[in-house]
């Protein structure tokens, strides 16, 4: 992985601008001039800040997967209960979808990656990595404790709910009235809690 750039408040303004138009419309959907029309600066000067848009979408999944893992934590030292930190780890994703029905950004990101760079794709992989983990070892926990029950490992299940969430929020855009992250959840725990 690639140091994290600590952001200026400019280009952090930048990244929320650029953050918003993944999750909105792609990163192959937007371009500097997209960013320079939202903050009000000259494209020259979004480049001072980043050299090129994969150094953009770089900083943007480092500082999302950063905010992400900060999350995690908070949702691990809320509870100690599997369950309970699986529907909140779900309701992660059904925060970002309530906003306007935005896509998680590595979500977007992933559908993409056939045509994004390199470095790109390794900070987008890393944030799903990141979150298998975390998932694996919830449910793990929860397996060990008799919380939870599965004739499924927990890297089975950990991908399972993964795909279920960001699969429920791309659904969710496309239909009149969507379950959402939160409902979709509730009902893939019914099958594994005891």
């Amino acid at each position: 992985m690639s140091n994290p750039i600590e952001l200026s408040p400019s280009a952090m303004r930048i990244a929320d601008v650029a953050q918003a138009l993944v999750q909105n419309v792609g990163y192959n959907g937007f371009s500097f001039e997209h960013i320079s029309q939202a903050v009000g600066m000259r494209k020259a000067s979004i480049h001072h800040h980043f050299s090129t848009k994969v150094d953009l979408g770089v900083a943007v999944v480092q500082r999302y997967t950063r905010e992400f893992e900060q999350a995690l934590l908070q949702v691990r030292n809320a509870s100690e209960s599997a369950p309970t930190r699986l529907l909140a780890y779900a309701d992660l994703f059904e925060t970002t979808f309530k906003n306007n029905q935005h896509l998680c950004v590595c979500g977007m990101l992933g559908a993409e990656s056939n045509s994004l760079d390199a470095a790109l794709n390794t900070e987008v992989k890393r944030f799903f990595q990141t979150n298998l983990d975390w998932l694996s070892g919830v449910i793990q926990e929860g397996i060990a404790r008799g919380s939870l029950r599965s004739q499924h490992d927990a890297n089975t299940l950990a991908e399972t709910l993964l795909s279920l969430l960001e699969g429920a929020m791309l659904v969710g855009r496309s239909v009149a009235a969507p379950i959402g992250p939160r409902r979709a959840s509730e009902v893939f725990l019914a099958g594994i809690v005891c």
